[in-house]
């Protein structure tokens, strides 16, 4: 176990929790570090097919990036702080498994940020997401001005950055930057429930679809449909297109590595 961050396996789930529940679990430099740390070796580990990213205590999953530690930045430090967090925010979007957000408090700047550079955003309707930025006088860095439109549309986007207001859970489900909104109580047992549902498909196959969709939303559509195609045919290559194939002709549940 890391610091800041602990993570423990269960069945092809790892749950990864930021230990830091008096800062509100609040990103540093050494806190980003130890996330993409831990997130690397994950990726390295095949049998791991969903990751589930939490906060520890009741009130945040991330709070935000940690202030005290930010004021007194020049320009330079401001510029290697932001390369830190995106190294790691990109480390969670580009992981071979399925990540998964429980969100179980406040996810703001930085905590949003690193929710929408998962896969998936599971809610406890007591969460409050937002980038409240602007308010300090910056914006975000952690590429929370590019993927937040990319997720809830420019419009949306630009009013949330220019507010910087706390959206509520189900605001955030009506915008689409969370998939579903759960009770508190309930959100990380929801979490397993579908991050073991998705253990039971082809990992090889869900690693296929999500290139291709994350690549293909940066491309022209012809482009990105000739993509699909060839990666289609590639799975025709992989052990789960025969395993997956045979246990549905035989009306059996099908074993995939």
């Amino acid at each position: 176990m890391g610091q800041y961050i602990q993570w423990e396996e269960k069945g092809g789930v790892a749950v990864v929790t930021i230990n830091r529940p008096a800062a509100l679990n609040a990103l540093d430099p050494s806190v980003l570090e130890e996330r993409y740390e831990v997130m690397d070796r994950l990726d390295g580990l095949r049998h791991i097919k969903a990751v589930i990213l939490t906060g520890a205590g009741d009130k945040a999953f991330v709070a935000g990036a940690d202030i005290a530690s930010m004021r007194e930045m020049t320009p330079g430090e401001a510029m290697a702080f932001s390369r830190i967090g995106h190294r790691t925010m990109d480390r969670v979007a580009s992981m071979r498994a399925v990540t998964i957000a429980a969100i179980n408090g406040y996810a703001l700047g930085g905590g949003c940020e690193l929710a929408m550079a998962c896969d998936i955003r599971i809610a406890s309707s007591k969460a409050k997401m937002g980038i409240p930025e602007a308010t300090l006088g910056v914006i975000p860095d952690f590429g929370g001005t590019q993927r937040l439109p990319r997720l809830v549309g420019l419009g949306h986007a630009i009013e949330l950055l220019a507010t910087g207001r706390a959206c509520k859970a189900e605001e955030c489900l009506a915008m689409g930057l969370v998939n579903r909104v759960v009770e508190p109580d309930g959100l990380l047992d929801h979490c397993m429930e579908l991050a073991e549902t998705i253990c039971k498909n082809s990992a090889q196959a869900i690693g296929c679809g999500k290139q291709c969709m994350c690549a293909g939303v940066e491309m022209d559509l012809s482009k990105a449909l000739e993509l699909e195609q060839r990666v289609f045919a590639l799975t025709f290559a992989n052990a789960d297109q025969k395993e997956g194939m045979s246990a549905f002709l035989e009306k059996r549940q099908a074993k995939f590595a």
